[in-house]
């Protein structure tokens, strides 16, 4: 059994059961999908790793308390730039718990009492705010950020009385008499970017506008470009800001890496809907419909790829129409035979599922490489074969997932 003191961390957006009653399930997915790419960036800029994701909840581990209370101070400024511009159905608030303590690490969870007390704060924080315990107040550095005792309260199912603080709102500091008219209140974010100023550059509040933009013009086209929008642009911002900051010394993710060189697929991602061939323009018309507009655009589509002469091309392009509708992991059979074909970007496209969502499509995805003996994604399935990802479950046939096991199975067929 391993353990590990870290800084827990439970994030979920106020509200989200009862919208899911008024909203149609794509209105829903949408949401999840913006909230994906708005917070795992940040997370993961200030050292953070991310357990599991279930609905619109997060669970993350932090070795430094200090900077997981920036990371939830920077999400909350982030959202609330996000929300001036974003229409009703994807504006959201979002709150932030966090606790402190040796917890028991077992493959892709953290069990143990200082996960129970970071999940009952949760239950308390108010939205658009930050809480922590007491434990983490007295092991964070308080010259980084201000703190604010909210109260001492009883939690289900632990002994005595748990102090709560927050991270206060700005302004932290009088500034000099100035002859300018200074913004309004509601014209500042919550916490004067405190924690989003402490990124280093090209890891800034830029890298995440970039990623959210990205994210919710390809939410609209569909939740399978979103996801791969937002997490595309945010982990090759990630790994690029790395490099300029020379932090090649420290252990860099070989994901982001890999999608750092294939950063302009991110980007590409919108240009493949707008200017590509008459069979790509079609596939996006498919993922911005519904109903029977889409039953005929996907026809269209289909027709369409069946007249492309090259046998891997349209291997590819059914691939990309099985995103376009929703079906990732049947996705990966056609990337499979396109690869096998000789297709240069359906092995690409494979080693970046390695990052989807949901775990049965990052297993298919494992699979389809290891069957391809796709040596150049070696580096991306050791990542996944270590970290794992959202929704693992127990591996159970039938009933479970475990893409890191499926990793693991591909990198013994790659062999040394």
């Amino acid at each position: 059994m391993r353990t590990a003191n870290l800084a827990i961390v439970f994030t979920d957006i106020q509200g989200f059961t009862e919208r899911t009653s008024r909203q149609t399930l794509e209105e829903n997915q949408r949401l999840l999908q913006v909230h994906a790419a708005l917070l795992t960036p940040l997370f993961k800029a200030f050292g953070g790793r991310v357990v599991k994701s279930i609905g619109d909840a997060f669970l993350v581990t932090f070795e430094s308390p200090t900077q997981a209370v920036l990371s939830g101070i920077a999400i909350q400024d982030r959202l609330w730039q996000h929300n001036r511009s974003a229409p009703e159905a994807e504006r959201m608030s979002v709150r932030v718990a966090i606790n402190v303590g040796e917890v028991r690490l077992e493959s892709n969870d953290v069990f143990g009492e200082p996960v129970n007390i970071a999940a009952r704060v949760e239950a308390l924080t108010e939205a658009g705010e930050v809480y922590f315990t007491e434990a983490v107040y007295l092991a964070m550095n308080k010259a980084e950020v201000p703190s604010q005792e909210v109260g001492a309260f009883e939690l289900k199912g632990i002994p005595g009385r748990i102090r709560v603080f927050r991270v206060p709102h700005a302004p932290y500091r009088v500034e000099a008499p100035t002859a300018q008219p200074q913004p309004a209140a509601d014209a500042l974010p919550p916490f004067g970017n405190l924690g989003l100023s402490r990124l280093p550059e090209g890891r800034s509040v830029a890298a995440a506008e970039l990623a959210s933009s990205v994210g919710q013009h390809a939410a609209r086209l569909g939740t399978r470009a979103a996801s791969v929008g937002g997490q595309l642009v945010a982990s090759a911002g990630q790994a690029l800001a790395a490099a300029r900051n020379g932090e090649g010394a420290r252990r860099l993710n070989r994901r982001h890496v890999a999608l750092a060189v294939g950063g302009a697929v991110a980007l590409g991602l919108l240009l493949f809907f707008l200017l590509g061939s008459p069979a790509e323009r079609a596939i996006g018309r498919v993922a911005d419909a519904s109903g029977a507009e889409r039953d005929a655009r996907r026809d269209e589509a289909e027709r369409l790829i069946a007249e492309e002469p090259d046998a891997a091309e349209r291997a590819y392009l059914n691939g990309q129409l099985e995103e376009a509708l929703g079906s990732a992991g049947r996705a990966v059979g056609a990337y499979r035979n396109a690869a096998r074909a000789g297709h240069g970007k359906a092995e690409r496209r494979l080693v970046q599922l390695l990052e989807h969502r949901e775990c049965r499509v990052r297993a298919s995805a494992a699979g389809a490489l290891g069957d391809l003996h796709a040596k150049g994604a070696r580096g991306a399935l050791e990542d996944l074969a270590e970290d794992g990802g959202p929704d693992e479950g127990a591996d159970i046939p039938l009933f479970g997932c475990n893409s890191r096991r499926a990793a693991q199975d591909a990198l013994r067929r790659l062999g040394p």
